[in-house]
């Protein structure tokens, strides 16, 4: 088994999470652009828009999370919105997506924060399955919509 290693990533860290971060962003079939995913990882971690981890496999990047954070009305409370998750296909059953999982519910009891919040695809079973074998709920009580502009 690889060892992994979690960070924070930071402005140093740019490079690493762009790889993986275009690579979540094709498994959306979204195109490739990996100029696009640097400025944007590093617009966000400079500004503190968001907090992105990376998990590392003996030394090569294996996955990454972005949480952006938010607030509910309802609890009075932060919440954290898990927007980006991906493991890189050749580090996958490794427990790499356990790791940021279990970070980001680490994040939100370090914060004081009422839930972390994802969407995912409804074909991505896979994923479904992981987060619920950790406890996450699909929600049944809300539709969620978006108005795409």
């Amino acid at each position: 088994m690889k060892q992994l290693q979690l960070i924070e990533a930071g402005i140093d860290h740019i490079e690493a999470a762009a790889g993986l971060f275009d690579g979540y962003r094709q498994f959306y079939k979204f195109p490739s652009d990996l100029e696009a995913c640097r400025g944007f990882l590093r617009d966000r971690i400079q500004r503190g828009e968001s907090r992105v981890f990376l998990v590392f496999a003996q030394g090569r990047p294996a996955g990454f999370m972005q949480l952006y954070p938010s607030f509910s009305s309802l609890s009075l409370r932060r919440v954290w919105i898990l927007y980006d998750l991906f493991v890189a296909p050749d580090s996958r059953k490794l427990g790499v997506a356990r790791m940021l999982l279990d970070k980001a519910h680490a994040l939100a009891v370090e914060t004081g924060a009422s839930e972390v919040n994802l969407a995912t695809a409804i074909d991505n079973q896979p994923a479904q399955r992981a987060y619920e074998q950790l406890g996450w709920v699909r929600d049944e009580e809300f539709y969620y919509y978006n108005l795409v502009i």
